[in-house]
């Protein structure tokens, strides 16, 4: 397959997409390109940050995390009177 066919093909593809599941994806492509900037950040951190991210990570993974949706009503709830 070619560059030319590749792109292509991903073009067909995203073409494709319902606007919710494009706004993902777009979201998601972001994240690759910006973090193939920002790998050197992750050098500069301590090896306790690091792995309290990486835990992080594993706990988001299995489960244990809350949505953002849940927190955020949570806390309009509290403080819109406030």
């Amino acid at each position: 397959m070619t560059v030319s066919d590749l792109k292509l093909r991903i073009f067909r593809q995203i073409d494709s997409l319902e606007k919710g599941k494009l706004e993902e994806f777009y979201g998601i492509l972001l994240n690759y390109i910006n973090g193939q900037k920002d790998i050197s950040e992750w050098d500069k951190l301590s090896n306790s940050q690091k792995n309290g991210i990486l835990n992080a990570i594993d706990e988001i993974e299995s489960g244990k995390g809350i949505p953002n949706k849940t927190v955020l009503t949570k806390f309009r709830k509290k403080y819109s009177n406030a």
